[in-house]
């Protein structure tokens, strides 16, 4: 793919003029949501905001968890008191499985999606051929809402209906796809098969699943770059990938953080944890919000000149809450056992079956004094889960760094 042109001069700042910036503008975000969110106004009450300035401070507020907006939301108020306005002074409302709800203000890219498209090779007065779902939840327009803002037009195909697609594709000639790659995959097929042509297609811009290289591979053999942006129904473009293929380049309005599971506390770069997203937004202020995902930051700035942090992409879910002998185990049980005993630096419940029964033991690292400890472990366990548990001291650098707290390895 062609060397292109930046979305805009944001994505090349000096990391430190970038965290600079964004954390000036933290403390006012932070008085706003407090101010005109319900939610906020009691999450955030003992907080100071002209005191939140820097990671380390931004580190010590609580955490929202995507898995929480259920009970969140079920006082009445579809948003939960989450948005600085009434719901019916937003633009959408939009219906995830569960069911939880988004939002949608009002405002050109409101879902930061043109940046993605844009790192895609999309530009003005092409037409995007957009197959993501517009009824329910946001993705449809979520992408469609980009387009717009590149100045390309949109034809709004949805899901589904593959013979109309690829008809729609040979008689309309757009330039991009957005959409699953499996589905573009599907669509592609089924051209072959009805003799459709389909080589207007130049680029695509997909989600929703994972991309792996024989997917990607099977797409461009078709001649069409296939890039690919993470998202969410709440957050819009969280990463995304750019020519160079290494790692999803964080957007500009965001604050990433990669924090251990079960717990608000940030982890080093390279270690798998959650991310953990606040947002720059001013009508649905998302602050420290736990998206449920598991990835690492990578080193260093990518190749393109793209300055932001990098993510190493989707590599699972963060709740891995288990069910053991009939109860649930937590990952923020986990993280209470490992506060309880400071000389623990890393952790991992693991539940096997002995034929009989589940079987839980907590593998742990320790710097020092591990044997002395493994003895005194099974109380805590006990203590913090409820559930009789063992503990198995092991060597620092034992455990994966795949941002595991709970490993289920009974056999199916």
């Amino acid at each position: 793919m062609s060397n292109r042109a930046f979305f805009d001069d944001l994505e090349t700042r000096d990391p430190e003029q970038r965290e600079a910036a964004q954390f000036a503008a933290l403390p006012a975000h932070l008085r706003q949501a407090r101010e005109k969110a319900p939610y906020y106004t009691r999450l955030l009450s003992n907080v100071d905001p002209v005191e939140v300035t820097d990671r380390a401070a931004l580190a010590k507020l609580p955490v929202t968890r995507k898995s929480e907006l259920v009970n969140i939301q079920s006082a009445g108020d579809p948003m939960g008191g989450m948005t600085t306005m009434p719901a019916g002074q937003l633009l959408r409302i939009f219906q995830s499985p569960g069911p939880t709800y988004d939002a949608e203000g009002f405002g050109k890219d409101w879902w930061g999606t043109a940046r993605a498209l844009h790192a895609s090779g999309f530009r003005a007065g092409e037409v995007v051929h957009n197959t993501f779902s517009y009824h329910f939840t946001p993705a449809g327009v979520m992408l469609e809402a980009g387009a717009h803002a590149l100045g390309c037009a949109v034809f709004p195909a949805g899901i589904g209906n593959t013979e109309l697609q690829v008809q729609a594709i040979h008689d309309i000639k757009p330039a991009g796809y957005v959409g699953t790659p499996s589905f573009l995959k599907l669509i592609l097929e089924k051209a072959d098969e009805l003799g459709k042509d389909t080589s207007s297609l130049k680029k695509a811009c997909v989600a929703g699943e994972g991309l792996p290289p024989d997917l990607r591979g099977a797409i461009e053999h078709h001649g069409i770059y296939c890039g690919q942006v993470y998202a969410s129904a709440d957050l819009g473009n969280i990463a995304y990938e750019s020519e160079a293929r290494e790692g999803l380049i964080v957007d500009e309005r965001l604050i990433v953080e990669v924090v251990r599971p079960g717990t608000g506390d940030p982890v080093a770069d390279g270690e798998v944890g959650e991310v953990v997203v606040t947002i720059l937004r001013s009508d649905y202020p998302l602050i420290r919000f736990a998206t449920g995902d598991l990835s690492m930051v990578l080193a260093g700035i990518s190749p393109c000149g793209r300055t932001n942090m990098r993510l190493r992409g989707w590599m699972g879910r963060a709740d891995q809450t288990t069910k053991v002998k009939g109860m649930f185990v937590h990952p923020a049980q986990v993280a209470e056992i490992v506060r309880r005993h400071p000389q623990i630096s890393r952790a991992r419940v693991v539940v096997t079956n002995d034929g009989h029964s589940d079987v839980m033991t907590l593998k742990f690292e320790s710097a020092e004094c591990g044997e002395a400890l493994q003895s005194t472990l099974p109380a805590t366990i006990q203590n913090v889960c409820k559930l009789k548990g063992g503990a198995l001291y092991v060597p620092n650098g034992t455990l994966p760094n795949d941002g595991k707290v709970i490993e289920d390895a009974r056999a199916v």
